[in-house]
């Protein structure tokens, strides 16, 4: 009869400390349920809210209006090269008057005819060299004046390609950057919510984990209760033999 009393008794206890730990195993998988259920709802609204795919460049622009002809700009400096004959014809005329100044005076003094020929041709002579200096001089100062013109023009075009390759490579330079940026920009928040999502689905896997582990001491807990109820009804028919 004791030996039956003990079974039953123990058994109770066994039974009671099995029901026991299989409502908190129950207990527990529950939370655990609700737990991964949560992180799956945060997943979802994150995988919801993620950022679009922009497209870094879809604000270039077109920078060929940049680059102008500026051929309409070039001109032939010696185009125009004048002769220099005012000199030559005022120097000429001056000769004229003194040559015939000096005929005049060879007429009045009585001299001879040969020699105002020679003095005619000596005159000659001199107004062809005094032209011919004038105008070389002149034909110089005119070279020399398109020469400088052109290489001002010359300058000046070549300021207008540095100035204009200048905006080009700084339209270059910031279209770069601004597509770099926004590549940056992308990238660095897709880092963001790549690294929480695996986070969350850490936290759901372990949540799953811990509820399947509760699960299994729920059932190990009703195991439990069973073999009790085995010991009780063991001691109960060892008891009834006696």
């Amino acid at each position: 009869m004791a030996a039956f009393t003990a079974a039953v008794i123990g058994g109770g206890l066994a039974m009671a400390g099995g029901l026991i730990n299989a409502n908190q195993a129950r207990q527990a998988g529950m939370g655990f349920a609700n737990e991964a259920e949560r992180k799956a709802w945060e997943i979802q609204k994150l995988e919801e809210s993620r950022q679009a795919i922009p497209n870094p460049y879809a604000n270039v622009k077109d920078l060929s209006y940049l680059a102008k002809d500026l051929s309409g700009s070039m001109t032939n400096t010696f185009a125009n090269l004048g002769v220099a004959t005012q000199a030559a014809k005022m120097e000429a005329e001056e000769a004229d008057i003194s040559l015939a100044n000096t005929l005049d005076m060879l007429k009045s003094t009585g001299s001879s005819a040969g020699g105002a020929t020679a003095l005619a041709q000596a005159a000659l002579q001199s107004k062809k060299g005094v032209s011919a200096s004038i105008e070389k001089q002149e034909a110089e100062n005119e070279r020399l004046k398109a020469q400088g013109a052109e290489k001002l023009q010359e300058a000046k075009l070549e300021e207008q390609r540095r100035i204009q390759n200048a905006q080009y490579q700084e339209g270059v330079r910031t279209q770069t950057a601004e597509s770099e940026g926004i590549k940056f920009k992308y990238g660095e928040q897709e880092s963001r919510d790549i690294a929480k999502l695996n986070r969350l689905s850490g936290q759901q896997a372990q949540a799953q984990a811990n509820m399947a582990a509760a699960s299994q001491a729920e059932n190990a807990a009703y195991g439990s209760m069973f073999g009790s109820l085995g010991s009780i009804a063991g001691g109960f028919i060892g008891g009834g033999g006696k």
